[in-house]
């Protein structure tokens, strides 16, 4: 073991240097040798698919919101698993059953967001339990089927 203090960190750098160096070797040579061909439509901004014309302040929906909420709430629960896979052999059967539970209650908020509608962009509305029904015809009337709609978005009840 050497006795100098960083030089237990050489290979690190060394490593660091080299990704750096393929890096940079990468972006330079594609500078030099790929074709350079500027028209309108490469030189406009992009941004998510969406073309970049009208009002910067318009609205979006808040679909984009909570599916970015759910990813950062999602992202650090899974960020506890990790402590835990280091210390699994330490906490024995105790530490996985905890786990266990930990990783139940997270099912569980996922399902619950999933049967919410909240992973759903497909658009279509969905039936569940509890919407009201409307009726065909009469309600009454023999033979007639009700006919189950989802309330449309935006509306009060």
């Amino acid at each position: 073991m050497p006795d100098n203090y960083f030089a237990r960190y050489l290979p690190l750098l060394l490593q660091v240097g080299i990704a750096l160096a393929l890096a940079g070797g990468m972006v330079i040579l594609s500078a030099l040798v790929g074709k350079h061909r500027y028209s309108r439509a490469k030189m406009s901004p992009y941004e998510c698919g969406m073309t970049p014309v009208g009002d910067a302040r318009e609205r979006f929906s808040v679909k984009f919101y909570l599916v970015a909420m759910l990813f950062i709430l999602f992202d650090v629960e899974t960020v506890f698993l990790y402590p835990w896979a280091v210390l699994l052999k330490e906490l024995k059967m105790f530490g996985f059953w905890e786990m266990m539970v930990y990783i139940g209650i997270v099912l569980v908020g996922l399902f619950y967001v999933w049967n919410k509608g909240v992973l759903d962009w497909s658009g279509t509305p969905r039936i569940s339990v509890g919407t009201p029904a409307m009726t065909a015809g009469p309600a009454d009337a023999p033979g007639s089927t009700p006919v189950f709609s989802a309330p449309v978005e935006g509306s009060r009840s």
